[in-house]
C-alpha cells in the first residue's frame, strides 16, 4: 500500500537487515496519526539507521554523528507546530551522542528519540557498540567486548524521562502502536527498537529475539517508576517489551517564560537595534 511518506530514493541496506521493519512501522505510525509530509522534521546522525530519513518523503536534517538530538530539540523551540523525530542507530545515541540524551531527558522538550538499537556498529563494519553484550565477538574484539552494555530504558528511567519503550522491528503491528504512543507523546519520549542486524551480528538474531521477546502484561503500571526502572533490567532469557514508563509532566517549552509570554520564536521579528551603541558604555 502507498503512502504519503514514501519516496522513489533506492534503499541500500542489506536485503533483510531490521532497519526496514522500523522504516515501514514509522510510516505507518505517522499516517495513523493524521499526519503529512510537510508537518513532520527527521533529524538524524551518521550510521546505517541514520539513512532512515533519506528514505521517507518528509523534512530531513542528517548532521554529525551522535548530533540529531540537540537539533531536534533546537527545531521543536523555534518551531513546536512541527512533529520533529530524532532517530538513529545505539552507537549514534547512546556512544557519541550519550552526554546529550542525558540532558535532553532532563529538559523534557516534545521530541520523539527512536534508537535502531543492533548491538554493533554496522556503518563501520562491526564493532562492539554501547549495548553490545558482554563477550561479544567482533574482527577487533576477537577475545569478546570486555565492557558492560549500555542500559538504555534504565538511564532513561532514573534520569527522569517522561516516557519509555522497547519494541522490536520484527514485530511491525507492535513496533507501529509504540511509535505512535510516543510521537502522541506531551514531552520527551523514547523507544529502543531492537533491531537485527544481519551482516555484522549474527549472535543477536531475528530468531534469537523471538525465542526471547515478549510484552510486558495488561496489568501492569506503567506509572510506578521503581517497578519500571526493576523491569527495565531484565535481559536475557527473556527480554520484555513495551511501554515500560510514563509520566506526565511540563514539557521545556511550558517551563519556559521566554516561550510562555510571546508567540512562537519563528513568528518573531528581530529587533533592530545599534549594537554598538547598546554595548559601548562597556568598554568606555
Amino acid at each position: 500500500m502507498s503512502s504519503p511518506f514514501d519516496n522513489r530514493l533506492e534503499i541500500a541496506w542489506c536485503p533483510g537487515c531490521g532497519n526496514f521493519g522500523i522504516l515501514n512501522a514509522l510510516k505507518r505510525s505517522l499516517v495513523s496519526l493524521g499526519l503529512e509530509p510537510k508537518q513532520v522534521v527527521m533529524v538524524s546522525g551518521i550510521g546505517q539507521a541514520a539513512k532512515l530519513p533519506h528514505y521517507l518523503q518528509a523534512h530531513v536534517f542528517n548532521g554529525l554523528h551522535g548530533r540529531s538530538i540537540p537539533v531536534a530539540f533546537a527545531i521543536k523551540t523555534v518551531n513546536p507546530n512541527l512533529t520533529v523525530i530524532a532517530e538513529s542507530g545505539d552507537g549514534c545515541m547512546y556512544g557519541e551522542g550519550g552526554n546529550h540524551l542525558l540532558h535532553t531527558i532532563r529538559r523534557n522538550p516534545n521530541i520523539t528519540v527512536i534508537v535502531h538499537d543492533n548491538q554493533v556498529y554496522g556503518l563501520t563494519k562491526g564493532q562492539a557498540s554501547p549495548t553490545s553484550d558482554f563477550g561479544f565477538r567482533s574482527k577487533i574484539q576477537p577475545w569478546g567486548n570486555l565492557s558492560l552494555p549500555f542500559q538504555p530504558l534504565s538511564v532513561a528511567i532514573a534520569q527522569g524521562a517522561s516516557w519509555v519503550a522497547r519494541a522490536f522491528s520484527g514485530d511491525l503491528e507492535g513496533l507501529s502502536k509504540i511509535m505512535q504512543e510516543a510521537i502522541a507523546w506531551e514531552g520527551f519520549s523514547l523507544v529502543d527498537v531492537l533491531q537485527p542486524c544481519v551482516s555484522f551480528n549474527r549472535v543477536n538474531t531475528y530468531q534469537w529475539y523471538q525465542e526471547r521477546v515478549y510484552y510486558l502484561e495488561e496489568d501492569y503500571d506503567p506509572t510506578d517508576r521503581v517497578s519500571a526502572f526493576s523491569r527495565s533490567l531484565e535481559w536475557g532469557d527473556r527480554i520484555p517489551l513495551g511501554i515500560f514508563y510514563k509520566e506526565e509532566k511540563p514539557t521545556y517549552q511550558e517551563k519556559n517564560p521566554v516561550f510562555t509570554q510571546k508567540k512562537d520564536l519563528i513568528y518573531r521579528e528581530i529587533e533592530k537595534k545599534d549594537i554598538w551603541e547598546e554595548e559601548k558604555s562597556h568598554f568606555i
